[in-house]
Parts: structure tokens; C-alpha cells; sequence
């Protein structure tokens, strides 16, 4: 039952937070009273049974509870009063009620008045349940740095009493940059094995491209995702990571990789040109049979020239490795400034085996080691270090 319970949490997290953010318009109030509705239901829901429409109880009870807290504190009283205060039963409250507080919320959290790693972030522990840990290392930044980026940004939506909704139709293009930036960040949480938020960002995707219809990065980005979302089933296999080119393709959903295709057309055919095009792009040639390993690392380095980051460069290492052989993309892995990541080492490691450095090739499995809390990447690397004949500690 504990099992259920969990997939409820990742399934309606970001839609009761929603909801809730835009009954309040207070992000603290909202999230303690959704988490004091998931830890009812933890409560009652083993011992009384699950409710017909869980959403519709978590919003009942998070909603009575926050309504409870306020009126409770007396500083908050005139908050009290301009609450509206309808008897909700939980038949009322269906899932059609908001199909949109999601992208609400996203657009809330994106104001320009934000910092853009602030609006991601923000959106990211709202929306996506992620906790302060995990978004400090999506940022690489240490997790206080990140409590404190939040914090902030919160009080800064409370005091510019900025609205829960989405803007008029010609402010959408200022928020547009960090709009995609959290739903990418959203679905790369997603793809490390958390299917609810992958499936949240594709909504969000979808939801984004129908609001912005002529906007090419918001086409790029919908069919990056469905492209890469195309191998969640072979990525893992018995909860072990699968690399790219050892995946079973009959396990690729080919009705996804031609819709992501088609976006990825229209995306060009409105002269896109920008990083999710690009992205878009690489991912459709990873999807080929014989993939273009020389397009490839032409195109990761015009998203390099874009995007200025030295993750793309990382990522343009491998596919110069595959054209050039590991030497040459080793030579760029090295001159990375990334000693945090740990793709960075893991990536070094794979190099150096593969160039028969076996020593060299083991301390940087070690340290990529150290720097995985993902569970799968852990055995893969644990894996690779066997292979070696090397122990994980380095004895």
C-alpha cells in the first residue's frame, strides 16, 4: 500500500501545490498543507482504503487545513477574510476543475523579476516535489546556497505581489527563456528513472506548445524530450543502466521517435534555430541506426557557441571520441572545468579504457563514484570497475 501512496505523491504533487498556490497565493502555506494532506492520507488511506479520487481528497483536506492555519493566526486575519470560503465537498473537486495551474505556476514562478536560476528552482521544488538537495546538485551549487535562492524568491513573489496566472499573450516571450529552461530540468530529473516527472514535463511541453504555437524553441524542446523519452524503456534493464549503444532498439517507441520528428520539422520549418532545436536535432541522429557521429559533434559544438557550457562540450567529447577516436576526446574532456560533475569523471573513465589506461581509467570510476547518489549509476560504475579488476575504493 506504501507503494501506491508513493505513486499518488509523484503523480499529484505538482498539481495539488498548483491548485493550492492558486486558492492561497502563498507558496509556504501551500506546500505545508500539502504535506500535511500526504501525510493524512499516509495515515488513513492503509487503514480506511483509497479514496475513489485521491486528488480530489488531498485537495479537500490540504485546502480545510490551510483555511484552519489561517484563521488560526490572528497576524493573518485579514488574509482570512478575503479567502473565499465555499463548502468543498470531495465529490466537487475533480481533476478537470485545473487542468492548468501547472503552467499557472511555472509562469508565476518565471517573472522577470526573478533571477532566472531562481525561477527555475523555485518552479522545480513547487512543481516537481524535488527536494533543496537534489535541485542543488541539478544547479551544482552546495544545497544551503540553493535553501537560500528559494527562500529569496519566494519573498519576492509574496512582496511584488506578482499573480497566479499565466500572462498576457505579449509578456509570454520575456518568460519564455526560463519557461523551457525548467521544464528541460524537469524532464532530465524525469529521465534518470522518475517517469512522473518525465511524463510532467512532456504535459508541460505540449500544454507550452499549444499556448505559444509559432515559437520554434517550444517545439524544439517538446520534440527533444519525445525523442529521448522514446528509450526510457531500454535504458534500464533489471534496474541497471544501459548505455546508448548497447540498448535493445526493438524496445524503442518508434510512434514516438516520428512524432518527435514531426515537431522537430515544424520547430525548423518556423526558422528555428536556438539550443532545443539543436537539441532536438542531435537527438534525432542518436536515434538513426548507424547515428552521424561527425553531425553530431558538428552540431554539440553550434549548441557549444549558444550555450556557452561546458556540459555541451562534454557532451561534444563523446561524440568527437566516436569520430576521432578517445584520444581527441580526451583532450577536451581535460580541459574542463567540472571537477564536481560526475559525468565529467565518468566520462574520463570510459575514455581511458577504452585507450587501455586501466589505472587511470579506475580512479576516475572511483570518482565518479563518490559524486553519484543515483543508485543504478552506482552499479553501472561498480560495474566497469570489476571489469577493470579494480575495487571500488581503490584497494
Amino acid at each position: 500500500m506504501v507503494t501506491s501512496l508513493d505513486e499518488v505523491f509523484r503523480e499529484e504533487w505538482g498539481r495539488v501545490v498548483a491548485g493550492l498556490i492558486g486558492f492561497l497565493g502563498d507558496f509556504d502555506i501551500a506546500e505545508e498543507a500539502a504535506q500535511e494532506a500526504f501525510a493524512i492520507a499516509a495515515e488513513r488511506w492503509p487503514r480506511d482504503g483509497y479514496p475513489d479520487n485521491p486528488r480530489a481528497w488531498l485537495m479537500t483536506t490540504a485546502r480545510n487545513r490551510a483555511i484552519d492555519r489561517i484563521r488560526r493566526d490572528q497576524t493573518l486575519a485579514t488574509k482570512t477574510r478575503l479567502l473565499p470560503m465555499p463548502e468543498v465537498a470531495e465529490t466537487t473537486v475533480d481533476a478537470t476543475t485545473f487542468p492548468d495551474e501547472r503552467l499557472e505556476l511555472i509562469f508565476t514562478c518565471c517573472h522577470p523579476a526573478l533571477a532566472v536560476e531562481a525561477q527555475v528552482a523555485l518552479t522545480l521544488r513547487t512543481l516537481g516535489g524535488l527536494t533543496t538537495d537534489e535541485i542543488a546538485r541539478a544547479f551544482l551549487v552546495p544545497e544551503p546556497t540553493m535553501a537560500q535562492r528559494l527562500v529569496r524568491a519566494k519573498r519576492k513573489i509574496k512582496a511584488a505581489a506578482i499573480p497566479f496566472r499565466v500572462p498576457p499573450r505579449h509578456l509570454l516571450p520575456e518568460r519564455l527563456v526560463a519557461v523551457l529552461a525548467v521544464i528541460y530540468l524537469i524532464f532530465n530529473e524525469g529521465y534518470g528513472g522518475r517517469g512522473d516527472l518525465a511524463a510532467e514535463a512532456l504535459w508541460l511541453g505540449r500544454a507550452l506548445v499549444e499556448l505559444m504555437p509559432d515559437e520554434p524553441e517550444a517545439h524544439g524542446l517538446l520534440a527533444m524530450m519525445l525523442l529521448h523519452d522514446s528509450r526510457r524503456d531500454a535504458r534500464f534493464r533489471d534496474g541497471d543502466l544501459v548505455l546508448l549503444a548497447d540498448q535493445d532498439r526493438s524496445l524503442w517507441d518508434t510512434e514516438q521517435i516520428a512524432s518527435g520528428r514531426a515537431i522537430l520539422d515544424r520547430a525548423l520549418a518556423l526558422g528555428g534555430r536556438g539550443p532545443y532545436v539543436v537539441q532536438a536535432a542531435i537527438a534525432s541522429l542518436h536515434a538513426e541506426d548507424a547515428p552521424d557521429w561527425p553531425q553530431i559533434a558538428a552540431l554539440y559544438g553550434e549548441l557549444a557557441r549558444l550555450t556557452d557550457s561546458p556540459v555541451v562540450e562534454l557532451n561534444r567529447a563523446v561524440a568527437v571520441a566516436e569520430t576521432d577516436g578517445p584520444e581527441a576526446g580526451l583532450r577536451i574532456v581535460d580541459q574542463l572545468d567540472l571537477e564536481d560533475y560526475r559525468y565529467v569523471h565518468s566520462t574520463r573513465a570510459e575514455l581511458l579504457r577504452r585507450l587501455g589506461r586501466r589505472e587511470a581509467a579506475g580512479d576516475s570510476y572511483r570518482r565518479a563514484l563518490v559524486l553519484t547518489h543515483d543508485n543504478a549509476e552506482r552499479r553501472f560504475l561498480e560495474r566497469r570497475l570489476a571489469e577493470l579488476g579494480a575495487a571500488p575504493g581503490g584497494q
